[in-house]
């Protein structure tokens, strides 16, 4: 049974879990980790690691998706970011990578994104990607998805992903014309990933749409505010276990059809990525680590895509730092120091194999203990 606390009378909360507050049980059996598979696979598109970058401008440019695409994941190009906006946005990421602690983050990321959106950039850098020879994805806003999608699908992507801070399948409005997932979906021929969601209802909800993938979470990391703005605060652990209760539930109310779980928010270290993945999640999404990596597009700056927005914005400017290393030794290693912020998925691969699983479909099965109450 969930633990429900009585907060006051007449008033009750569910008690929720973050990563940190498990840890991962090793069971009777290890493996050798050469062994081991960290392979996923979305519908057609089949990937080396479980790897999906959050679609922020610091991280996400079209050299930088088609070089994680090589690499072997997933990169996400943002169809309301910088790119879509400007011709060549790279001076405008370099000043922003200049930007120091006295400068005021937030106006000036509200400022150049005030630059209408451009539809026919959307088709050149779709172009650009595709010419790259990886699976091309890109991210569209709920709010704004009736009227980029036509743009988008023209363009010729592979995956289509709707995220916003928080996604419901059933959005009601009096003023504007609500998306109605379900029937946006029924009508393509790809497949959609949705999100971000907090709880069992909705992810349930939102598979029922027909998505081939749901984001869980909401992105939050130590520069998200969208407890301070909102109010809203995701217990990862426990929303990853909801939503993958709601898929099991899903996966037998359809006779078999499987809905992808990907985890976004307070994943840093190759230990969050298992955790994540030990609660049921079959992916991560990946911000701020990938804005560490050598040639990340603003120069190790880091900020959310909701930290722009020109009314509430909800998420701080991460000043530029050195590099960590490449993407790839970010990725794959080797690693230099023992935090667990390089070589993220060699460090899944041991954490699989220290528990004796194959792949990331069974190490969903991991015992968890609860360590931090």
């Amino acid at each position: 049974m969930r633990d429900v606390v009585e907060i006051g009378l007449g008033k009750t909360a569910q008690r929720g879990y973050h990563l940190d507050d498990i840890a991962i049980v090793p069971s009777r059996r290890t493996r050798d980790v050469d062994d081991v598979s960290t392979e996923w696979k979305l519908d057609a598109y089949p990937f080396k690691i479980p790897c999906v970058a959050h679609p922020s401008d610091a991280t996400q440019s079209p050299d930088s998706v088609i070089a994680l695409g090589r690499l072997g994941g997933l990169g996400v190009l943002n169809a309301e970011g910088l790119w879509t906006r400007y011709e060549d946005p790279t001076k405008i990421l370099e000043e922003l990578a200049s930007l120091d602690e006295e400068a005021d983050a937030t106006k000036r990321l509200q400022e150049v994104y005030a630059e209408p959106i451009k539809p026919e950039l959307i088709g050149e850098r779709v172009r650009q990607i595709r010419e790259g020879g990886v699976t091309v994805a890109v991210r569209v806003s709920p709010q704004h998805t009736l009227a980029l999608a036509p743009v988008i699908l023209d363009a010729g992507v592979d995956l289509l992903v709707i995220q916003g801070t928080l996604v419901s399948a059933e959005h009601v409005s009096t003023t504007d014309q609500p998306l109605n997932l379900k029937e946006f979906i029924a009508d393509l021929d790809l497949p959609v990933i949705v999100g971000g969601c907090t709880d069992y209802k909705t992810a349930l909800h939102l598979m029922r749409t027909g998505a081939a993938g749901v984001i869980v979470g909401v992105g939050a990391d130590e520069w998200s505010t969208t407890d301070t703005v909102l109010g809203i605060r995701v217990p990862m652990a426990t929303a990853i276990a909801d939503a993958a209760a709601a898929r099991r539930d899903y996966l037998d109310e359809t006779g078999g059809r499987y809905v992808h779980l990907i985890a976004d928010g307070g994943i840093a270290t190759s230990g969050d990525i298992a955790k994540a993945i030990g609660c049921g999640a079959d992916a991560v999404m990946l911000g701020e680590p990938l804005s560490l990596a050598e040639g990340a597009p603003a120069g190790g700056a880091w900020w959310h895509s909701a930290a722009s927005h020109p009314a509430l914005p909800r998420g701080g400017f991460c000043i530029a730092g050195e590099p960590d290393g490449s993407l790839e030794q970010l990725l794959y290693g080797p690693a230099d120091r023992p935090d667990g912020q390089l070589n993220l998925f060699g460090g899944l691969r041991r954490a699989m194999a220290k528990c004796g699983y194959r792949d990331v479909k069974e190490f969903q099965k991991v015992a968890l203990v609860l360590d931090r109450a």
